[in-house]
């Protein structure tokens, strides 16, 4: 399966339509904590950040796969132009701050994704896609965030992770429902959180499907190259084939996986409250999907801010 594997004046927002509160307790197997984590930003160095393949370049055969994964797997699409399909943001405000790329180690291949900084407790927490931390059986390292990057460069940082978490549903069994992932990444040297420094979007969860929303991400493969920001916009739709998730018109392409989606998102400050993240797309269809943001979503926020 070749998946797209592929806010100082920002949104501090929290909505949960809920009716309880998230046990802050990581259930067993969806945490994962680093080892040695200080050493990720020597390792990732501007040449190596360049070099870093999207995740989707790097996965093993299908057959792989988990058998509980949805029928109908999700495939990704060659980039064609479609409207609303991906264009560089040049509309400057906060999420050029928050929204960033992750650089991580998978089955001892260097690859990458995106993430955004969010408002939290521990005022460290990023999010991102499940298979951005875990994929194929097996944890992400060396996996350090950098907010911002411009083309190996690191304007506000290398933030690397002390631990990254997932869903319960996804680490057993990547079901693609829950295609959400964390990491919590540890202060600068001058003891400051990552959100003391870039800011942090805020977040949503249980909110009404079919809204207008805007898709963000450093998609790295072609026509892409991961040095800039890349993003979509429309009304959101529901998958109507194999899975639950909430899609938008996207040309993104690998390297994108877990850039932010946003509701209420305004282009004059660049702010807005995420709502999902770039998780897949289909071989036949211009879409990118995105899981939808409900308790699950919530219990993992709450796991990685506390």
């Amino acid at each position: 399966m070749a998946r797209i594997l592929t806010t100082t004046l920002l949104a501090a927002t929290v909505l949960a339509a809920t009716g309880g509160t998230a046990n802050a307790s990581p259930a067993p197997g969806t945490v994962h904590r680093m080892s040695g984590p200080s050493a990720a930003a020597v390792y990732w160095t501007p040449a190596m950040m360049r070099a870093a393949k999207p995740i989707e370049q790097l996965v093993a055969p299908p057959s792989g796969r988990p058998t509980s994964v949805p029928a109908g797997q999700p495939r990704s699409v060659e980039p064609r132009s479609i409207p609303n399909g991906g264009a560089a943001w040049t509309g400057g405000g906060a999420v050029t701050r928050t929204a960033g790329r992750g650089f991580f180690t998978f089955n001892g291949q260097n690859a990458s994704c995106s993430g955004n900084a969010v408002t939290s407790a521990n005022r460290s927490t990023v999010i991102t896609a499940g298979h951005c931390v875990k994929y194929q059986g097996s944890w992400h390292t060396n996996w350090m965030f950098v907010p911002g990057y411009v083309d190996g460069n690191a304007p506000y940082g290398k933030w690397t992770a002390t631990k990254t978490f997932s869903t319960p549903q996804w680490t057993a069994t990547e079901d693609i429902n829950f295609d959400i992932g964390a990491a919590v990444v540890g202060a600068a040297a001058d003891g400051k959180s990552l959100t003391d420094v870039v800011g942090a979007a805020g977040i949503a969860f249980n909110q009404p499907r079919k809204q207008n929303m805007y898709s963000f991400g450093y998609s790295a493969a072609a026509p892409y190259d991961g040095t800039k920001l890349i993003y979509c916009s429309g009304t959101a739709i529901d998958d109507f084939l194999a899975s639950k998730d909430v899609g938008l018109t996207c040309n993104q392409t690998g390297g994108s996986s877990g850039g932010p989606w946003f509701l209420n998102f305004s282009e004059a400050t660049g702010t807005g409250l995420q709502n999902s993240v770039n998780s897949f797309k289909y071989n036949f269809f211009p879409w990118m999907f995105g899981p939808y943001f409900g308790a699950d979503a919530l219990n993992l926020y709450n796991q990685a801010q506390a």
